[in-house]
This record gives structure tokens, sequence and C-alpha cells, in this order.
């Protein structure tokens, strides 16, 4: 089972990009953050015909979230359902093919001290308590997506470049530290312990071809479904040519 997730920045803008990538990998599941699309922009009738189904969280120009899969999709869960007012479309759960999968778009949190920040920790502490409440170690599930968190410096290309800042922070490190605590595993560190692969590069700076970005997308599973794990990867091809999302998608398979 191929489980994918990928920050496609836009839907409509790479819609040519998303359906190649599915023809090219052909993943079981695919989470996608920053749809920045309503759910009737999507392109279901195009999905449908390659065998997708998909439970959509849309909103207009900004954030997004979806999970595609070959198999049925039931149970779905737009947001946390905990009670807090917030209108944006950042998380979206579903069961599918035996596995639960959630995918999530952690706020980037623009500048350390700003509100925009403050609702970044107090968001990443209503995840943490969503998993605490909703999570069990021995089902299979995975949680996906664009967290805005390089969890170690072995994870950023130039970390002086980014001490401090919203992505590495210590406060957002500790909030993705808390989530492994809870008994969620890291699959790319696990195949991957000396750090990377990378999943995001800016598009300003020649940052690509100069190879200096981070790794914030992730695929966090529990010990049921980790155990079973056989590769986890990014997809650098993606990030290359025309019209690519600055964001990698990330691969994990599991037996």
């Amino acid at each position: 089972m191929k489980i994918v997730t990928w920050n496609v920045n836009s839907v409509r803008v790479r819609h040519d990009r998303l359906l190649g990538f599915i023809d090219r990998a052909a993943p079981d599941v695919l989470c996608l953050q920053e749809l920045k699309c309503v759910d009737d922009q999507f392109p279901r009738d195009a999905l449908r015909s390659r065998g997708y189904g998909a439970a959509l969280f849309g909103q207009k120009t900004y954030n997004g979230v979806a999970v595609l899969s070959r198999g049925d999709i039931s149970n779905v869960k737009r947001s946390f359902e905990d009670g807090v007012d917030d209108p944006q479309s950042r998380f979206i759960c579903v069961e599918t093919m035996g596995v639960r999968v959630a995918s999530a778009y952690i706020p980037n949190g623009n500048a350390v001290g700003s509100d925009k920040w403050a609702y970044k920790l107090a968001w990443l502490a209503r995840l943490n308590s969503w998993v605490s409440a909703n999570v069990r170690a021995d089902e299979p599930f995975a949680l996906c997506g664009d967290y805005n968190i390089a969890p170690d410096d072995k994870d950023v290309r130039v970390p002086t470049e980014w001490a401090g800042t919203t992505l590495c922070h210590d406060d957002v490190r500790a909030a993705y530290s808390a989530l492994l605590a809870r008994g969620l595993e890291d699959v790319v560190r696990s195949r991957h312990p000396e750090g990377g692969p990378l999943t995001w590069w800016d598009y300003r700076g020649g940052a690509f071809f100069k190879d200096n970005g981070l790794r914030i997308d992730h695929i966090l599973a529990t010990p049921s479904l980790a155990k079973r794990l056989t590769s986890a990867t990014v997809d650098r091809d993606e990030r290359k040519g025309e019209g690519a999302s600055d964001h990698a998608p990330v691969i994990a398979t599991f037996d």
C-alpha cells in the first residue's frame, strides 16, 4: 500500500502535474494540501476516470486539504470537531482500505510573535489534543501533511539561515516531538536517520538548484502501521521543471 502526501500548492494551477504524478506514481492513497479551491472546483471527474475517489475540505483562494483513494472512503471528519470556531480548512481524516488517514496543513506562522504565529501554536496544540483523544497505537493510522516544521537541524540544508524562524523554532519542534511521544513514528526519519531528504525549496533565489531546502512534509504512523513500512522516499523529480509545486511528494510504502 503506497501512501503519499503532497502540498500541491493550487490544484487548478497544478492540474496537469497532479494527474501526471498520479499516472506515474500510482499511489493507493494521496493526501493533498493547499488545494486553494472550493470543493466544486476540484477535478473529481478526471480523478474518477483514473480510479480515485476523493474527500475534500476546500477553501476559496487559501488552504484546503483532501484525501484521494483507490478504495472506498468512509467516516470523513472535516476539522478537529473540537468546538473551536476556525474558518480555515486545514484538516481532514478518513477511513479507506483498512487504514485511517489524515491530511493536515499546519499553519506557516509567518513571523515569530505575530498573530499568525500564535495561531500556529494553538493549532498544533489542538492537533496534539486530537491525536491524544482519537488515535490508538494498535490501529493503522497515518497523519500526513505539510507540517511547516523541520524537526531537527539535520532536516535543514543551511540551519543558520532558518534558526529561530517559524519552521525551526523550539516551540514548534516541541509540538512535533509531542506527537512522537504520543506513539506516532516519523517513517521517513526511520529510514533516513542521518537527516533529510528535503521536501520544500523556496521559489526564490534559485533555492532548488542550490538544494537549499528543508524537510517539512511528513508522514507519521502508529506502530501497527509503521512496523509494516517497506520504503520511505521523497520524489524530488516532481519539484523539477515548469509549473512545479514548491513541495515534493513524500511516499511511504507499507506491506
